[in-house]
């Protein structure tokens, strides 16, 4: 993601912005919530850590980010697949944690798709939410109905100020969709005005660690395990 920005403010087509990465230890318990389902407990010894995850980013992480850098008020995430679900559980739960929300292929299947039939009352307890959703599937059986249903629900039972944009790509599949729509997304989220503000924006991301030159004023990219996906 860290290159994708940087071409992409380079060309003009991107507003500037901090690259925030972080690594995380166990994917899928920071990526989920709680579930009632026993074929979800058995995809890793421990699952249902999203809160602690969530804590963390907006106790500690944002706070130092804030310490160390000349940042404006608005942030934004990206993910995929469980991290996808981690973003839109957070928009739930924690809405003013990030204005822009951008998910691929979220496994919104996870405790029998419990976030997307809870939406329409979530949605109705929310009155004052403002904030740009970008939510994107593939060919997915077991993705795409949930995700389509998410977004009918948010159209029809969202508040006036939320912005969602709804994207199913059926030509892409759920290993080629982050790769795919990546500078896509964010250019679209993030495009560049005619005078440039520096944001924050956090992305839920597996990737490999590369070296190279210090980052700029304007950009910090993270590296982290391949094991491991990060806020980057």
């Amino acid at each position: 993601m860290a290159a994708t920005v940087d071409a992409g403010i380079r060309a003009g087509r991107i507003a500037p912005l901090l690259v925030v990465g972080i690594e995380n230890t166990q994917r899928r318990r920071d990526m989920t919530g709680p579930t009632q389902v026993d074929s979800d407990r058995r995809i890793a010894p421990v699952v249902g850590g999203s809160a602690a995850f969530r804590a963390f980013i907006a106790e500690e992480l944002v706070p130092e980010i804030a310490r160390r850098y000349r940042t404006t008020g608005a942030r934004g995430i990206i993910g995929e697949s469980l991290a996808g679900l981690f973003i839109v559980e957070t928009l739930f739960e924690q809405p003013a944690l990030f204005d822009t929300w951008i998910a691929f292929s979220p496994s919104l299947w996870w405790n029998d798709a419990a976030l997307t039939r809870s939406a329409d009352a979530r949605l109705q307890r929310m009155p004052g939410l403002q904030c740009r959703m970008l939510l994107a599937w593939g060919d997915e059986d077991n993705i795409g109905p949930h995700a389509q249903a998410l977004s009918d629900t948010a159209r029809r039972a969202g508040p006036a100020h939320l912005q969602w944009q709804a994207l199913p790509r059926p030509d892409l599949r759920h290993d080629t969709i982050y790769t795919a729509l990546e500078a896509m997304a964010i250019e679209r989220m993030y495009p560049a005005p005619p005078r440039h503000r520096r944001g924050q924006a956090l992305s839920l991301r597996r990737m490999r660690p590369c070296p190279g030159p210090q980052p700029r004023p304007g950009s910090m990219s993270g590296s982290e395990s391949s094991s491991a996906p990060g806020l980057s």
